[in-house]
């Protein structure tokens, strides 16, 4: 099965989606992710990856431009309150809404940082191990 995580700018919630994957999923999945603004994989991110044992920090950000939606069975995207990026054609289409742990609150501190993001890695997860059970797969 292949799998597309998506989001803006691919440094977050499609980021954590495709370590989180690739770990729960093993060899019974092919995992991306992308962006329509692709940036860098957060500090914040990889952290929150490091704390359940899963290195992300060798991940690029990329860009869906160069992307064939029909090269996979599943396009998840990640955006809750953003314009998601969009890949034409026939694959199936799967939107988890995920609040952006990023931002650029001035008044957010390191520890209210790495709260955000240990939020959504934990739903991002919760859905991959939903989506698994759902599709017949094994999770690690």
């Amino acid at each position: 099965m292949k799998l597309l995580f998506l989001c803006v700018a691919n440094s977050a919630r499609s980021q954590m989606a495709e370590g989180l994957a690739r770990h729960l999923l093993g060899l019974g999945a092919e995992v991306m992710s992308a962006g329509s603004a692709p940036t860098r994989p957060n500090p914040y991110a990889i952290e929150a990856m490091a704390e359940r044992g899963i290195d992300i920090t060798g991940h690029t950000s990329k860009s869906f431009d160069s992307l064939d939606a029909t090269a996979f069975d599943y396009v998840i995207t990640l955006c809750a309150e953003e314009i998601c990026p969009w890949l034409p054609g026939k694959t199936q289409r799967l939107h988890w809404p995920t609040d952006d742990p990023a931002s650029s609150d001035p008044a957010l501190t390191p520890e209210d940082f790495r709260r955000r993001f240990a939020r959504a890695r934990d739903e991002i997860e919760a859905r991959i191990r939903a989506f698994a059970a759902e599709s017949g797969m094994g999770v690690s």
